[in-house]
């Protein structure tokens, strides 16, 4: 049976010249090119088609205008695709009249701000976010961040451009309410050197970050694997996590091979190398610094 649904909407979620509650044709919607969320938990998909079939869509969806009375859904994804799979016509939506930036922008706020987003998700939405409010690449908003932390942890005075960017980057962290710059610099940032293969299973939401960052520590593919699965199938706790981890870096060839990963790094140190003024890659040895830093002065779990 075809269906339709129909929502009134308080004006008082609506900015002046949004439409309110409106009525569109599925048809007329289409998906943005980029979109910040890339994951969709099968299990909750469909809870909420079983949702949308009883009592239809209960939030509308935000859209934009484009041409010819088309529109692009900047949130509401998983209503959309529920709404599709239960082929309803019609579905309730917010009409924002926004231009490519600032849609992105109100994607990512809306995105962050969802309690089922996973932390790979989440870091990657902040970073964009934090990028395109400083104007910043991403390898400058990182060097912004390991300054202002230099400058904290040495009572360095900062600049005054520096401040207002830091201003900006912690009025947005209180604004969508998770995390703190710092926490966010020296526990999230780090997640995105994490092993390609360990970063699919949080993107996947079957890890959490903090397992996630146990397993990373073990050094070939093979062992990460072994032991995320183990993990997810027995549902070990973090602290078992760390207990198997430590286990297998205190076999003897493993303990060896932590010297000699001591020894490199130290003659690596030395090395003279051009790169250490090479600006276009200063951010991302600070970056490296910073999670050999937190590996090796605060993370003693293991």
């Amino acid at each position: 049976m075809v269906r339709t649904t129909k929502i009134k909407t308080p004006k008082s979620t609506v900015n002046k010249g949004d439409s309110v509650g409106e009525m569109i044709a599925i048809t007329d919607l289409k998906l943005p090119d980029e979109q910040p969320r890339k994951f969709f938990d099968d299990e909750k998909l469909e809870q909420l088609k079983e949702s949308v079939n009883e009592y239809g869509i209960l939030e509308p969806l935000i859209v934009r205008p484009l041409a010819e009375g088309k529109y692009e859904l900047i949130a509401g994804e998983r209503r959309y695709r529920a709404a599709k799979a239960e082929k309803l016509t019609t579905v309730p939506v917010i009409v924002h009249d926004l231009d490519d930036e600032k849609a992105f922008e109100l994607a990512l706020l809306e995105n962050l701000q969802r309690d089922d987003l996973n932390p790979i998700e989440e870091t990657e939405g902040l970073l964009k976010l934090l990028c395109q409010r400083l104007d910043l690449s991403q390898d400058g908003l990182i060097s912004l961040l390991n300054q202002a932390a230099n400058a904290d942890r040495r009572g360095v005075d900062l600049t005054d451009n520096v401040i207002r960017q830091i201003e900006k980057v912690d009025k947005l962290f209180k604004t969508v309410g998770r995390l703190t710059r710092e926490s966010f610099r020296s526990n999230r940032l780090p997640l995105l050197s994490l092993p390609e293969d360990v970063l699919e299973y949080l993107r996947g939401g079957k890890l959490e970050y903090t397992k996630a960052k146990a397993i990373a520590k073990l050094d070939t593919k093979a062992k990460r694997k072994e032991l995320a699965e183990e993990t997810i199938k027995d549902k070990l706790s973090l602290r078992e996590v760390k207990q198997k981890v430590s286990k297998i870096l205190q076999d003897p060839k493993v303990t060896a091979k932590k010297r000699s990963l001591k020894d490199s790094f130290k003659s690596l140190v030395k090395t003279k190398s051009s790169a250490w003024n090479d600006e276009s890659k200063q951010a991302k040895i600070e970056l490296l610094l910073a999670e050999l830093e937190g590996l090796l002065l605060t993370d003693t779990g293991s």
